[in-house]
């Protein structure tokens, strides 16, 4: 059964969730306070985390960065605020995907199980990727190799550590190199939605993916910008 974490100061909010979600068959444990939960953290072991950007302890962002130092778990944030500048706060920290409040706990179920489904490599890559140029579970770009079924994602032999996330926005892109794919393909192929979304996502991301995968994160060679349009994968030089 997959443990949920859900860190949010509003205990009627933090109750509603661990209702839905045990009734979805999820297992919940719940923390108000930031710095309580990244001392938690380790004995929970959660499979996701739902977080709150305004605590007492820590803000969530604080929270989401220091867990990402020892962890790719997925993480949610949930925010009442709507600002660029919290938004993509969050996002550099390390979360996957948010969501403002009030939310529609349906859009949020689906939002929670897009990332479950993600974290777990699929036996038919095309499967979730309208077969977007994504029916191989095997893929070397130059230096690069790329591995769906082990999720392994490495660069010359070294491990890339990419988050879930990370892992598929860069499987879609090298899938399809040499091809530009707009935002709108990328929110919907990678994070699920099935209506235009917050570009914020994918271009915060693409950012967290070069800094991994580029000798130069300023000067991107293999993540490249296709302006007006979106991202493409061009194959490294060994």
């Amino acid at each position: 059964m997959a443990v949920i974490f859900i860190v949010d100061d509003d205990q009627a909010i933090g109750e509603m969730l661990s209702l839905v979600l045990e009734n979805e068959g999820f297992q919940t444990v719940t923390c108000m306070d930031g710095l309580r939960a990244v001392e938690m953290f380790p004995t929970v072991k959660p499979d996701l985390i739902l977080l709150d950007v305004m605590l007492p302890g820590l803000d969530g962002t604080e929270v989401a960065r220091r867990i990402r130092e020892t962890s790719n778990v997925p993480i949610i944030m949930l925010t009442a605020k709507s600002d660029t500048t919290d938004v993509v706060a969050g996002l550099e920290a390390g979360a996957d995907d948010y969501v403002p409040k009030p939310f529609k706990v349906a859009e949020l179920l689906a939002r929670i199980r897009a990332r479950f489904r993600i974290a777990r490599p699929s036996e038919s890559a095309g499967e979730q990727n309208g077969g977007n140029a994504t029916n191989v579970n095997h893929i070397e770009r130059g230096g690069i190799v790329i591995d769906r079924l082990e999720h392994t994602a490495t660069k010359n032999g070294k491990d890339l550590n990419l988050t879930p996330m990370e892992f598929e926005l860069m499987f879609v892109l090298a899938a399809a190199a040499g091809e530009a794919i707009s935002r709108s393909t990328l929110l919907h192929d990678v994070w699920g939605y099935e209506n235009s979304g917050d570009t914020r996502l994918v271009n915060v991301h693409v950012q967290r993916l070069r800094a991994k995968v580029e000798d130069d994160p300023e000067n991107p060679q293999i993540i490249q910008t296709v302006r007006g349009i979106g991202y493409k994968f061009v194959n490294p030089e060994h």
